[in-house]
């Protein structure tokens, strides 16, 4: 979710149970599962947000890019994972990847992240040959060979 994305998610969306997206001209909702509005409206009580935006800065800005990264750069110094491999965007990819891998629907995943061209969509979800290996393992076929000379 990007800085334009963040101005929507206020604690009246999250009352409505449903994030209402406006960007780059195209409008779509995003629902809020339970737990996640749960969580949100515990955060909100415990730091006293009455309305409107949830996620502003000390300062009474929006969060942005910067202040995600920086945060995901200290959760990766106390959890020993190496920083140049962490980036806000990653959690979009992570987003992407576990919704694909419960549905199986690439055009809903398309209109969740907010992509016109499933082509675009199909980036989140590549798989490495690592990931082909094992799911051809896991499908337990044998392949017979004929070995030596004919």
């Amino acid at each position: 979710m990007t800085k334009a994305e963040l101005q929507y998610v206020t604690k009246e969306a999250v009352q409505r149970g449903c994030l209402e997206i406006r960007n780059k001209g195209k409008s779509r909702k995003i629902p809020i599962p339970l737990k996640l509005k749960v969580a949100l409206e515990k955060y909100m009580k415990e730091q006293g947000i009455q309305k409107g935006i949830i996620f502003l800065t000390s300062g009474g800005k929006i969060v942005d890019r910067s202040n995600i990264w920086r945060g995901m750069k200290k959760l990766c110094e106390k959890a020993s994972i190496d920083e140049e491999k962490v980036f806000p965007h990653n959690l979009r990819h992570l987003f992407a990847q576990c919704f694909y891998a419960v549905e199986k629907d690439i055009a809903k995943l398309a209109d969740m992240l907010g992509h016109s061209r499933i082509e675009t969509t199909r980036i989140y979800i590549m798989t490495t040959g690592v990931e082909h290996k094992r799911q051809l393992e896991q499908m337990e076929m044998v392949l017979g060979w004929r070995t030596g000379t004919t």
